[in-house]
């Protein structure tokens, strides 16, 4: 057993030095082409309007607000400045959403976001992104990346196709320190051990943020109030809980596998549910030496396997706002496919890990 166990993690270290650190080579390098492009235009957005100064800043390698979606799929989140005066309202009728209500309707005038405060005091979400997508169209007419960049017609999201290569979304954003949402109030878990008192407190102040994007729990059902609404994100939290052990090492296997073999049609499955399911994991196996590098096999295969569980359920509960479904909206059949592709994948990896060189 243990023979058995100590060859699959050779044949995964192997696997991750080659393949995964090649993909995250050329992810890196794909970064640097694209965000020279985004800062181009979001210089010229900034000239034209002031409220939006880009936050697109490199620390120790990587770039802050930049989210990898697929090897040619990125989002980078453009910070606001404050937003002052409203209060952050999530009472869970907006699953995955919040609002932000003036505190008092005579600060009205005083709010930088003034013009994009309905009638009935709510920050509107869609408004703001609205003018930065006409602000961004104009941006892309004048920078110096005009012949290779050009906007993404038919969405409400401001996105950019580079070089007919790369898809960038750049998502106007709050960051919001200091509170935790009520959506999330559950966690952590009182009867579960990690992470512990220390790391939740670390991942309280983390904060989350309010992103200007389609909410796709509300798709087909918006009403004014919701399309003002902000999307919940909590990517710096999830981040700093996934530190330590061979956590990041697992989920680097399981991104990688992704792109490699689980990018099929209808999109069933992102490197974000891969993510969640690392979250997950580690509430499975709470103890630091679950974690030790000798454990990775056994973390990846429970990971496939509740993978395959969530794919044949149809359901994969966001970690820290389990009434969010990650799945919502996917073709059933897309989702069924991606069933029978992982399985395959996790029995081909458990029964001949040497079959891990050609994956």
């Amino acid at each position: 057993m243990i023979a058995a166990q100590a060859k699959l993690v050779y044949h995964l270290n192997k696997y991750y030095n080659e393949k995964c650190q090649s993909r995250k080579a050329a992810i890196s390098k794909s970064i640097r082409e694209v965000c020279k492009v985004v800062s181009d235009v979001l210089k010229e957005v900034e000239v034209q309007e002031p409220r939006f100064i880009s936050s697109l800043s490199e620390m120790d390698n990587r770039f802050e607000g930049l989210e990898v979606i697929s090897p040619t799929e990125f989002e980078v989140v453009l910070y606001l400045n404050q937003m002052g005066v409203f209060n952050f309202v999530d009472d869970g009728s907006l699953p995955g959403c919040a609002v932000l209500k003036l505190s008092d309707g005579r600060k009205r005038s005083m709010s930088l976001w003034v013009e994009f405060i309905t009638a009935s005091g709510y920050l509107s979400a869609r408004k703001i992104r609205s003018r930065f997508q006409t602000l961004v169209a104009q941006a892309v007419d004048k920078c110096s990346y005009r012949d290779v960049v050009k906007m993404v017609a038919d969405t409400s999201e401001v996105r950019l196709r580079i070089r007919d290569r790369y898809v960038v979304q750049i998502t106007p954003a709050f960051k919001c320190t200091g509170i935790w949402p009520r959506s999330a109030a559950h966690w952590p878990l009182p009867h579960i051990p990690w992470p512990g008192p220390n790391r939740v407190a670390e991942v309280k102040a983390e904060g989350f943020n309010l992103l200007s994007k389609e909410c796709y729990s509300l798709n087909g059902k918006q009403s004014s109030a919701e399309s003002d609404a902000w999307v919940l994100q909590f990517a710096e939290a999830e981040n700093r809980l996934i530190m330590g052990g061979c956590r990041k090492k697992c989920l680097s296997v399981l991104k990688t596998l992704r792109d490699r073999h689980l990018e099929l049609p209808g999109q069933p499955l992102n490197n974000y549910n891969m993510k969640t399911l690392v979250s997950y994991e580690c509430e499975k196996h709470p103890r630091e030496s679950d974690w030790d590098e000798n454990n990775l096999g056994d973390r990846l295969n429970g990971i496939l396997l509740q993978l395959i569980s969530c794919l044949q359920c149809r359901r994969c509960p966001h970690y820290f706002l389990p009434n969010l479904d990650l799945f919502q909206g996917k073709p059933h059949s897309s989702l069924e496919n991606a069933a029978k592709q992982t399985w395959r994948l996790a029995r081909e990896i458990l029964t001949n890990p040497k079959s891990l060189e050609k994956l």
